[in-house]
């Protein structure tokens, strides 16, 4: 007989937690998923050190069950420290300020291919499948870079469940962190969590040829591809990085409703405006699994991004689902992608796509 969820919750009860009672009895267990073996969940509403003590103990007593192939049990991360923590932070090299002249695009030291991934609206999910397909590449065997160009919002940090601050050799040169395999570098690893960028235009600039030129990307070994998860729109940001970059391609993320269709159209007219060749569109949440009664629903509509690629005479890279252990797991700093499930094998399929197509 197949592994169920009671099973694994009635094993859950038997675990007494440092702090008294058990998991189940106190609500403390979020996105259960139980499927061919394979036990999914995410831990949290307790303090982070018990919660950490407690995971080995539950994993042990799920892993005892009959049937169980393997258990992923995951703990959200606490918040970056940013600037504001009592330790002393690294030297580094201040972002932002107004961008140097440069002679045309050039290539990233330490960087064979760059491929932007942008959207034209917030909102749909761009971030989330930046952080998912630089993991599932990683997995695949790729050497792959996440640079996080969101100057105002950026999510990175806290999506990879990356919390130290960027150090500088020389005040001049970035050294980056690597998180889930991943190198990665973003505004937001430099700032506390709460702290706004209230910056103009050319400051903006600045700080992208910073993290683009002044970053050492080969820290960890030169990379393959460079993934850089855009801002919404067709601004600053995308201009700086179609003139001062040598882009290797873009692939735009929306959703199928007609709304974020709109604003999809436009980034694609921007990156044919700006010579980067265009990979393909990707429809995001497209469709929605009930884990109760397993009905599917089109909470946003479905398809419409596949017709729009064709009609557009663009490659189709695929349809991502809805999926509540791919936010759960985001916020947790833990990406979907790197564990296993319907979800992650969406994100290793695009990945094994991209790889045969020469894409990265």
């Amino acid at each position: 007989m197949a592994l169920s969820k009671e099973q694994v919750l009635a094993a859950l009860q038997e675990v007494e937690l440092p702090g008294g009672g058990n998991a189940v009895a106190r609500d403390l267990l979020r996105a259960l998923a139980v499927h061919e073996g394979v036990v999914r969940f995410v831990l949290e509403g307790a303090p982070q050190a018990e919660l950490e003590a407690s995971r080995p103990k539950l994993e042990a007593a799920v892993k005892a069950l009959p049937g169980v192939a393997s258990v992923t049990v995951i703990v959200p991360a606490g918040p970056p420290r940013g600037l504001g923590g009592a330790q002393q932070a690294p030297r580094a090299p201040a972002i932002g300020g107004h961008p140097t002249p440069q002679a045309g695009p050039q290539a990233v030291p330490g960087v064979t291919k760059i491929i932007a991934i942008g959207s034209g609206k917030g909102g749909v999910g761009k971030s989330t499948v930046s952080s998912n397909l630089a993991i599932a590449l990683a997995r695949a065997g790729k050497r792959v870079g996440l640079l996080d160009a969101d100057i105002y919002g950026p999510s990175q940090p806290r999506m990879m469940g990356a919390s130290k601050r960027p150090s500088s050799p020389d005040g001049q040169t970035i050294l980056p962190l690597q998180a889930h395999g991943v190198t990665l570098m973003s505004v937001g690893l430099m700032l506390k969590e709460d702290e706004a960028v209230i910056w103009r235009g050319p400051m903006l600039m600045g700080a992208m040829q910073q993290m683009l030129f002044q970053v050492k990307w080969d820290e960890y070994g030169p990379l393959d591809v460079l993934l850089i998860d855009l801002p919404p729109g067709t601004g600053d940001v995308q201009l700086t990085l179609g003139q001062k970059t040598r882009l290797d391609g873009a692939i735009v993320v929306s959703t199928p409703q007609d709304v974020a269709l709109l604003d999809a159209k436009k980034a694609v007219d921007m990156f044919r405006r700006l010579n980067v060749p265009l990979l393909g569109l990707i429809e995001n949440m497209s469709t929605y699994i009930c884990p109760n009664c397993g009905h599917e629903a089109h909470l946003f509509g479905h398809g419409g991004v596949e017709a729009e690629a064709k009609r557009q005479d663009l490659p189709f890279l695929g349809a991502l689902p809805l999926d509540l252990e791919v936010r759960l797991s985001g916020d947790a700093g833990t990406p979907v992608a790197g564990g296993e499930g319907a979800a992650a094998q969406s994100y290793a399929a695009l990945a094994r796509h991209l790889s045969e197509s020469g894409a990265v």
